[in-house]
């Protein structure tokens, strides 16, 4: 898939799945345009370790700050006038079983992974239909419909997500910005360094075909939603989770 010419969007984008959706469009020709939270480092590293030059650049950003993110597009529009993909890939946990979780574990996780897609998405479609085209991917979670102990936050969070796409594809199909969530399993990333030998041996039992996802897996499903061979797919959830 050719992406040249186009700007793609993505949150999260210095690590784990993000880097990987960010690595595979440029790749394929894309300009990113990536956020993280707080890790300057990796944001660095990142952009030393490719040859991209000017196809790549950083903004650090908090999604679930309304104001900074207003003020991220108003930065992306004066430099690029639009966008073409945004990917709405940031998200945290704070796993809590629900009667010990702390107020503020609850109302953060939902602040980043909802609130923050939110964020992104209002302004991206603001930026989209200046060109009526657009790509909008949510990356979400099994955990929405499937639950864990200790996630409701994050399952809540996930959920939320898809009925907010869905609502999102059908304002936004007649002006041929399609609105799709990418929902990968277990994947093979630093968010599964807190499990022991243990843990990951019993998930890994969970997921039939017994093994966990690649980054570039989620990556390669994230670029064909954005592509124009999905161009009359919207409103839908692509699981890539191994058959749970």
């Amino acid at each position: 898939m050719d992406f040249s010419g186009q700007k793609a969007l993505i949150t999260g984008a210095t690590r784990g799945i993000g880097r990987a959706i960010a690595e595979a469009f440029l790749e394929a020709g894309a300009t990113v345009i990536g956020t993280y939270g707080s890790n300057d480092q990796d944001a660095r590293k990142f952009s030393e370790e490719g040859n991209w030059g000017e196809r790549l650049q950083f903004h650090r950003c908090d999604v679930a700050d309304h104001l900074a993110v207003e003020k991220l597009y108003q930065q992306i529009e004066e430099q690029f006038d639009s966008i073409d993909i945004m990917v709405s890939n940031a998200g945290i946990r704070r796993d809590a079983v629900t009667a010990m979780m702390k107020q503020e574990d609850w109302q953060r996780v939902i602040d980043v992974n909802l609130t923050g897609t939110f964020n992104m998405a209002k302004q991206a479609v603001l930026l989209m239909l200046k060109k009526k085209y657009g790509r909008i991917i949510f990356i979400t979670s099994p955990m929405a419909h499937l639950g864990f102990a200790g996630q409701a936050n994050y399952s809540a969070s996930k959920a939320g997500q898809i009925g907010m796409m869905r609502s999102l594809s059908k304002e936004t199909a007649k002006r041929k910005i399609t609105v799709n969530c990418v929902s990968p399993g277990f994947i093979d990333t630093e968010l599964l360094d807190d499990l022991n030998d243990d843990q990951l041996k019993e998930y890994k039992k969970v997921v039939p075909m017994r093994r966990f996802g690649k980054p570039a897996e989620v990556a390669d499903s994230v670029l064909f939603l954005a592509s124009e061979k999905a161009a009359y797919i919207t409103g839908s959830v692509l699981d890539v989770n191994g058959g749970l």
